[in-house]
């Protein structure tokens, strides 16, 4: 067995701890676990080439960034902060609550890029978290920042599993194949439900408690 294999995994840690570009530094644990497995120099480009070119849907999301950043340009955030403060009764733990349940439902039937911390997050939830919850310091306001950013990963962590074409299925289903264990998708994304619906409910607890917190 060749443990030199995982010295990309070392490289990946070592880059890391001393804060080098992240592109950079999984580039060079790939290169390290590449050549040590006994890939030369043109096999390992060619991985990589082909690499990028299966997955180059992935790279698809970039395109939106330069649309959200003219938009945001054009006062996007203004807009909805706006939006949310001509709302009556519009408070930061029923605007989130109401975001993580769109999120879940959303993210179960597959549409898991429709909303997203470049997409919507920033350019939408977080000014309207701020227009409610009114912070009064910069410390408040990114408390509020980060409660908006997590409602977003627990709603879509909690709510693609029950899709069952998504990537996490997919790999519980072929890990249990090569145990002897046959399940069909659906099978595994029954067993999210339950999940995703303990999931809503501690999270709600959460922004509750959040927003009695921050009131006071």
């Amino acid at each position: 067995m060749n443990l030199w294999v995982l010295s990309g995994i070392l490289v990946m840690v070592a880059g890391f701890a001393l804060k080098v570009n992240p592109l950079l530094v999984v580039l060079l644990a790939a290169a390290a676990s590449g050549l040590t497995a006994g890939l030369d120099p043109l096999a390992l480009i060619a991985a990589f080439g082909k690499a990028f070119n299966e997955t180059r849907y992935v790279t698809a999301i970039w395109l939106v960034l330069p649309v959200i950043g003219l938009l945001e340009r054009h006062g996007l955030q203004e807009r909805a902060r706006e939006f949310i403060e001509g709302m009556k009764g519009a408070t930061l733990p029923r605007l989130l609550t109401g975001y993580l349940l769109l999120r879940q439902l959303i993210s179960a039937l597959g549409l898991t890029t429709v909303a997203g911390q470049a997409q919507t997050v920033r350019p939408l939830l977080a000014p309207m978290a701020l227009a409610a919850a009114n912070p009064e310091s910069e410390d408040e306001a990114e408390r509020v920042k980060a409660m908006a950013a997590a409602t977003d990963n627990v709603g879509l962590f909690f709510g693609e599993d029950i899709f069952i074409a998504i990537g996490s299925i997919l790999l519980m289903k072929g890990f249990l194949e090569q145990q002897g264990i046959v399940l069909a998708p659906f099978d595994l994304s029954v067993w999210a439900i339950p999940t995703a619906f303990a999931a809503f409910a501690i999270h709600s607890l959460r922004l509750w408690r959040f927003g009695r917190r921050h009131q006071r």
